[in-house]
């Protein structure tokens, strides 16, 4: 009798469910799908593994997405419908419409916090109207000296393991992006890349890839599972140190703002200084009336995960396509060659403006290889798409970028090939076509900062050394083997050579 009772509810759980989600499997009907998704599970199980594994799914169901006409893809995570889209006409909508984070992102501010990327449309609205003006040209101008420094550094530390044979671009990629981040948002001497033992890069190189293991793991989203596991409190410990480290700065930058401005009577900072992002968050949310150390810490770690991680990615794919393209290395080398001639004086800013194919070469391989390959979004209202498809509340949208920057209809049959001139021929069919840094109102504020900073590091280091592959026993180099934490990044940890160009 028991258990007669218990199937009985259970069949009325199952079709109440049914009743009141018909919506949603009405939508999920309505999109093409041959990607087999199972029963309370959907597509989870392509999830399962490493992060290898999670990339190689992402790319499984945006392909077959690309099959659709609509560019739609029903995927399931468990019983969760996410609308995923590979069309810039379907993508620019949503993104515009659906301003509202999925709550799966929800699980990455254990770790960074509720900055302007994860945080809800009520706090990220007024934040960023504080963000944005951080990123005046002034402010990027004045950055430009502090990215060809660690430039600089990078050569010489590029110098001392260019005959040991393949090397990590990524390593030392990252650590010139950690010293040009800290420096430039906390006003902090990180010396990164000469000690990469800093106990800020390791905890950020630990807790990134966690977020997106759990993100990508229906049965990690419980906060009561998730809690009592180990890496929960490893993550919470690690949080404490970076935002107690933040804070010391805070108060200390607080202090020297309060300080200058009782000695020179004003509040704007000395002519000729570098205005940190720190200062500028702290004088433009309006000083001790403005933001709390919490509210700032949650920004500055925005843009030190946004700023380090997305250039050092970008970066580092970068110098590994120029290595497997050494006809464009040259095209990129000869352009530095009209500008700098031979010699070895330091970038300006208006140097980085000249270098039009370089920038080309950028945005081409952050085409094919985006960092961030996928926007999730929540849809609170009924949204139609060109296609007639409407988007119901109580799903989500995928927007996959790694597949969208594919899509034939918008890059033509050489979607999948390397062709840097793609952006210097003819403008983009669609303005959304082109998604490396996201679209709509919360695309990222600090796009320009993340060219700058890869101009100057690329146009240093290729003006003293020749990227090469790192080959095979047979001659051969392996295909690129891609992974998903957060970042989309190579398996291999991008492992090129250098040839030294001159000596150094």
């Amino acid at each position: 009798m028991l258990v007669e009772l218990l199937l009985f509810l259970v069949i009325v759980l199952l079709l109440y469910d049914r009743w009141s989600r018909r919506e949603v499997y009405k939508l999920g009907k309505q999109l093409n799908c041959r990607v087999k998704a199972y029963p309370l599970i959907g597509h989870s199980y392509l999830f399962l593994g490493n992060n290898h594994k999670r990339m190689e799914a992402l790319q499984i169901l945006g392909r077959d997405a690309l099959k659709n006409d609509n560019g739609l893809f029903p995927a399931w995570q468990g019983n969760y419908l996410y609308t995923m889209i590979v069309d810039p006409e379907a993508a620019e909508i949503v993104l515009k419409t659906c301003l509202e984070k999925d709550d799966i992102m929800q699980m990455a501010t254990l770790f960074v916090g509720k900055g302007s990327i994860f945080a809800p449309v009520s706090i990220w609205r007024p934040r960023r109207k504080v963000l944005v003006p951080t990123f005046n040209m002034k402010n990027l101008k004045s950055f430009v000296t502090i990215f060809v420094r660690h430039s600089a550094i990078l050569v010489q530390e590029l110098g001392k393991v260019v005959e040991t044979g393949p090397l990590s671009a990524f390593k030392h990629y990252t650590a010139y992006t950690m010293d040009a981040i800290a420096e430039s948002t906390l006003g902090y001497k990180m010396d990164a890349q000469k000690s990469s033992d800093h106990p800020f890069l390791k905890a950020f190189n630990y807790g990134l890839p966690k977020c997106a293991e759990r993100l990508c793991q229906p049965w990690l989203h419980s906060d009561l599972i998730y809690n009592s596991l180990p890496v929960y409190a490893r993550l919470v410990k690690l949080k404490e140190y970076l935002w107690g480290f933040m804070i010391e700065l805070i108060k200390a930058k607080r202090k020297e703002i309060k300080y200058s401005k009782q000695r020179e009577g004003t509040d704007n900072s000395s002519e000729g200084n570098i205005q940190t992002f720190l200062e500028c968050l702290i004088r433009s949310s309006g000083g001790d009336d403005g933001y709390t150390d919490i509210e700032i810490v949650e920004e500055l770690m925005v843009i030190m995960v946004a700023g380090n991680d997305t250039s050092a990615v970008g970066t580092s794919f970068i110098s590994l396509i120029l290595s497997r393209h050494p006809e464009v290395q040259e095209k990129v080398y000869e352009e530095l060659q009209e500008v700098f001639g031979d010699s070895d004086r330091l970038a300006t800013f208006e140097d980085l403006l000249r270098l039009k194919y370089l920038d080309a070469v950028i945005r081409e391989t952050l085409r094919l290889y985006p960092p961030v390959p996928i926007i999730v979004r929540k849809v609170e209202n009924h949204v139609q798409l060109p296609s007639g498809i409407t988007l119901v509340p109580g799903t989500g949208v995928l927007v996959n970028i790694w597949a969208l920057h594919r899509n034939p209809r918008y890059w033509g049959d050489d979607a999948e090939h390397f062709r840097p001139e793609r952006f210097l021929d003819t403008p983009l069919q669609h303005p959304a076509a082109f998604m490396a840094f996201s679209n709509g109102p919360r695309n990222c504020a600090g796009y320009q900062y993340a060219m700058l900073s890869m101009k100057t590091v690329l146009s240093t280091v290729l003006r003293r050394f020749k990227f090469l592959p790192a080959v095979a026993s047979d001659g051969s180099f392996p295909p690129l083997r891609l992974t998903f934490d957060l970042m989309m990044k190579d398996e291999n940890n991008f492992q090129i050579r250098l040839e030294p160009r001159i000596k150094c």
